[in-house]
């Protein structure tokens, strides 16, 4: 753990406001996409990114240190995300927000909208990270953490399986899965 992640737990293991708002600013963009990829609605994904803090803060002193302090992170915002979706899945409710219709500031972070040539192409752009966010949520929770975690996030495969509590070679074989189910959705999509 780096001396300034040791530092940001000590102090908000003092209940120190000035360490979450540090927290939060070191943290919010990353937590808000990982969330947000996850849900595939904005306002549900300002939601949980918001719990995510207060279960950070809330649950501080059981940071052990075993993994990064960013992972820890990582695996409360997945398992807040997928913990939504599970809520959401026992009620049938499935009305994700149309992506094209969120502002530009939510796909700032994407290495999605990254990628896309601006500004002549800036709408097939969008319909391309729109036909991407479909895809992401027609995949397994599973499959999506773990294609978020990677492709967007750039985590590494240890991080990944800390994150998912899956074995790395698991985590491997199912982000196979989850690119191919993306890429043959996005060209199904794009095509037509």
């Amino acid at each position: 753990m780096s001396l300034s992640d040791r530092k940001l737990v000590r102090n908000l293991r003092r209940r120190d406001e000035d360490a979450f708002r540090e927290l939060v600013r070191v943290y919010q963009h990353r937590v808000f996409n990982i969330v947000y990829r996850i849900l595939g609605d904005r306002e549900e994904a300002e939601d949980v990114a918001q719990e995510v803090f207060v279960a950070i803060f809330k649950h501080i002193d059981s940071f052990r240190g075993d993994a990064k302090f960013s992972t820890w992170v990582y695996r409360i915002a997945t398992n807040q995300a997928r913990n939504r979706l599970k809520y959401h899945a026992r009620r049938h409710r499935r009305d994700h927000q149309n992506y094209e219709d969120a502002p530009e500031s939510a796909h700032q972070d994407s290495d999605f909208a990254g990628t896309i040539p601006q500004p002549e192409d800036a709408v097939l752009g969008r319909e391309l990270e729109k036909i991407i966010q479909e895809g992401l949520a027609e995949l397994g929770e599973i499959h999506r953490t773990i294609i978020v975690l990677r492709d967007v996030e750039h985590l590494s495969y240890q991080e990944i399986a800390e994150i998912v509590e899956l074995p790395e070679g698991t985590v491997k074989s199912r982000l196979f899965r989850a690119r191919v189910a993306l890429k043959e959705y996005v060209e199904k999509r794009y095509d037509s």
